[in-house]
């Protein structure tokens, strides 16, 4: 399987990478930075530089072209200001969709985050435009005939992963590492479950497995 992973230098997205190539599958990162290219190839994965504020779907359709999934795993990180949350964690998620709808790829697993729907439309505080962004970008996959999979895990840390975890509708607040994250989008991706499911999720009791297989059951 060859997977297209947008943001494929940020910590889930290397720890996914890192899951795949393990299981002899092929990670693509797409990366804005070619000094981090290097990076990639060190856990197995095949860097790709392009950037995606400044293409269009069918320029990007062709770069992933071949691939069996994409990953949405991009964004514009804790520093930027409020243009480029709906820059690239929403208008970079819609294209990405654009373009594997274009190059015939169905299945599209999103990173979103927790409670993006709870966001004040009459603020223009970052963290609630962030929200909006995130929400948007999860309402536009989940109109389209795709074989999509929302996950909006709550606050990440960098702790170890457990290996348990929370999946529900809505869990309430909560914490996760972003190991156990990444290894449940690598489950998902490699066993094709959760599609056409939004879940949000914690750190719980339930090995992973065991906790995705109640989304199809």
């Amino acid at each position: 399987m060859r997977v297209v992973i947008a943001g494929g230098h940020g910590a889930i997205a290397q720890h996914v990478i890192k899951g795949l190539a393990a299981a002899g599958h092929e990670a693509v990162g797409l990366i804005r930075n070619p000094d981090h290219a290097a990076d990639l190839v060190a856990i197995g994965g095949i860097p790709v530089v392009l950037d995606l504020e400044q293409l269009d779907a069918a320029t990007l359709a062709t770069d992933i072209a071949g691939a069996d999934a994409v990953l949405f795993a991009a964004g514009a990180g804790p520093g930027s200001g409020p243009e480029r949350k709906l820059t690239v964690d929403r208008d970079g998620a819609i294209l990405l969709a654009d373009a594997a709808e274009r190059a015939g790829i169905r299945r599209y697993v999103m990173i979103s985050a927790i409670a993006t729907d709870d966001f004040d439309p009459d603020s223009d505080e970052v963290y609630q435009i962030y929200l909006r962004a995130k929400s948007e970008a999860d309402a536009d996959l989940r109109r389209r005939d795709l074989d999509w999979t929302i996950v909006r895990p709550g606050g990440l840390t960098n702790d170890p992963g457990t290996g348990t975890v929370t999946v529900a509708e809505s869990t309430g607040r909560g914490q996760i590492p972003r190991a156990d994250v990444a290894a449940v989008i690598t489950e998902l991706l490699i066993n094709g479950g959760g599609v056409r499911h939004q879940f949000e999720l914690i750190t719980g009791t339930t090995p992973i497995t065991e906790a995705l297989a109640t989304l199809d059951s």
